[in-house]
């Protein structure tokens, strides 16, 4: 399998966050092991509260794969370093790769790689794969999933790529695209999951959530964290 280029191909930025409601003596219940504020903005906008912690994780440490395998993998790697700091916590880890015919493309690193990307995708149809993981490690529970979508461009013509590019959005985009943002105008349809192509399925996760008995709707606008009512 291809990886174009050798970059990494989770759609995030680095920067450190956490809740100013955590402290050093307080465990949170649900963690979200992730760098994306794109993540914690999804679960917070379906009316969860998640504490964000994430990690360092070396995703060049993991070898290439078939999409699913590897973005679960990735998932799972992630919420497992946080677990391991907080054992008494449910954590949950995501990856999310961006395919097509054999390549999985990473997030662009010049104006030749986006316009490379975007050529390749014009008037096609790719893969959106976001690997997630559900971990309590006291509990010894590793609840794993995949969700694909379907994504199809519009025929791009030269002087939409480049602008697109000089908008400076695909550059820290998997695909070098946000469906998110700009980038709307480049999608044609899409099958499945809406937000996981922004980067995390949310009905998926919020599902799991509640199968393993994490969360229930709640009386007002959040949902209820079960062991803590």
């Amino acid at each position: 399998m291809m990886f174009v280029p050798a970059q990494s191909c989770q759609i995030e930025i680095r920067l450190l966050i956490r809740s100013p409601m955590m402290n050093h003596n307080t465990t949170p219940y649900l963690i979200l092991a992730s760098q994306s504020p794109r993540r914690k903005d999804l679960l917070e906008q379906a009316g969860l509260t998640v504490e964000v912690i994430p990690g360092n994780f070396d995703e060049d440490s993991v070898p290439l794969d078939e999409p699913a395998s590897y973005a679960c993998l990735l998932a799972i790697e992630k919420a497992q370093q946080i677990a391991r700091q907080y054992p008494e916590s449910w954590v949950i880890g995501a990856d999310t790769v961006v395919c097509i015919d054999d390549a999985v493309l990473g997030k662009p690193g010049s104006r030749k790689d986006a316009r490379t990307m975007l050529s390749l995708l014009s008037g096609r149809t790719h893969q959106v794969v976001t690997g997630y993981a559900l971990i309590h490690r006291s509990k010894r529970k590793i609840v794993k999933n995949v969700a694909r979508t379907d994504v199809r461009f519009k025929t791009l013509s030269e002087e939409e790529i480049e602008w697109y590019i000089r908008t400076r959005e695909p550059f820290d985009k998997a695909g070098g695209y946000a469906i998110q943002g700009l980038g709307t105008f480049l999608v044609k349809e899409i099958k499945g999951s809406y937000t996981n192509v922004v980067g995390l399925p949310v009905c998926e996760v919020i599902e799991l959530l509640c199968r393993e008995g994490v969360v229930r709707p709640g009386p007002g606008e959040r949902w209820t964290i079960i062991s803590r009512e």
